[in-house]
């Protein structure tokens, strides 16, 4: 499947690579190690937006706060916000995710939920722009995870030193090439 504008992609379509992404390369290369009982118990949301404006995402992403906030853990553990026909330009999505934290926080829900960030063109600040650690957060789409803290914290206490969990996946991307990360998800392809 080649990666085309967000454009010509149904909902369908887009949940479809979304979770393709997630049992490949995030559970598959374990770069989450507590991905893997969500995606298992089925209990991860895939929330796709056709917004576009900052105020429509807003909206939707405090939908999607209020709707984990009424769930049960094992109805939705975790969720995670699609915007396929937004922020395609890396610097707007991280607007939008600063945004999005101070919407949290005005919330109150700061301590309750945090959000991690995913981006087709993810770079992380002060690394060379083809360096393969920038894979660790990329997606086939523009996404915000959000995550619950309490259960974060349980599956915590059973990893033994989750603060070498980037080293360890940066390592992993690196050894695996960009041949390697295309050879287990093709659509990356269209990114390398």
């Amino acid at each position: 499947m080649k990666i085309q504008t967000a454009q010509h992609y149904t909902c369908e379509e887009i949940v479809a690579l979304s979770r393709q992404w997630v049992e490949t390369i995030v559970v598959g290369l374990n770069l989450c190690p507590f991905a893997a009982p969500v995606v298992r118990n089925d209990t991860l949301r895939y929330a796709v937006t056709d917004a576009e404006s900052m105020e429509a995402l807003a909206s939707n992403f405090l939908q999607e706060l209020n709707l984990i906030q009424e769930k049960e853990e094992k109805e939705i553990a975790t969720t995670l916000v699609i915007m396929p026909r937004a922020v395609s330009d890396f610097y707007d999505y991280l607007d939008l995710l600063a945004y999005f934290e101070d919407l949290l926080a005005k919330s109150g829900l700061s301590g309750v939920f945090q959000l991690a960030s995913f981006h087709p063109a993810y770079l992380f600040a002060g690394v060379e722009p083809d360096d393969l650690s920038h894979w660790t957060n990329r997606s086939p789409f523009p996404m915000v995870h959000i995550i619950r803290e309490g259960q974060m914290s349980r599956v915590l206490t059973h990893y033994d030193n989750p603060e070498e969990i980037p080293e360890r996946n940066i390592k992993l991307l690196r050894e695996l090439g960009r041949e390697g990360l295309v050879e287990r998800f093709p659509p990356f392809a269209d990114f390398i």
